[in-house]
């Protein structure tokens, strides 16, 4: 079996270190690297550990004949376009549990009409991990309020709307939030 472990590590940036403290019951570097080198025999139950760890489904560590892959043809950085040093494919965003989305139809703020954002639900024990990050709120009778948190005072939360001159709101206790995770843009 041909894995893309090590291209996948690669796209998420993460370091073989990273991967095995991510992994769970964590594991060795050295482990890790057999792994993607195929030095070592990956069963499925390395691929599930791994791939949790890196965040994608198994299916994105193996190649399928039957599935295109995106490979990356070059990187963009302060100094322009050039070739990248490894060669890597580009992994397509999945959805992780409990995501939910908003559809965007008209320019708001940062996001334009055509826009994905995908938002992980937050409990309301972790609206912390918020904090000047765009967060989606539901109130009541089917209405949202989508805008930055930009604080917490024990149940309470403020949000600030998107775009120019918008007034913060205060809510008290509401059941879940969202934060903004994916921004999934056509040009």
């Amino acid at each position: 079996m041909i894995t893309r472990i090590r291209e996948v590590r690669r796209a998420r940036k993460l370091t073989l270190q990273d991967v095995a403290d991510r992994c769970e019951p964590p594991t060795t570097p050295q482990t890790i690297g057999r792994l993607e080198t195929g030095t070592r025999t990956v069963s499925v139950g390395w691929l599930n550990r791994i791939a949790k760890a890196l965040g994608v489904e198994a299916a994105d560590l193996v190649t399928l004949p039957e599935r295109e892959d995106v490979p990356v043809a070059a990187i963009l950085d302060h100094e322009g376009a050039h070739a990248p040093r490894r060669e890597g494919v580009a992994v397509p965003p999945r959805p992780a549990p409990d995501m939910v989305a908003i559809l965007v139809q008209s320019s708001s703020g940062d996001y334009r009409s055509g826009d994905e954002i995908w938002l992980n639900r937050l409990a309301p024990e972790d609206y912390v991990s918020a904090l000047n990050r765009d967060v989606l709120v539901p109130r009541p009778a089917g209405r949202y309020v989508f805008g930055r948190l930009i604080g917490r005072e024990g149940t309470r939360i403020q949000i600030l709307p998107l775009g120019a001159g918008g007034k913060q709101q205060v809510f008290d206790d509401p059941p879940w939030a969202a934060v903004a995770a994916k921004l999934i843009r056509s040009l």
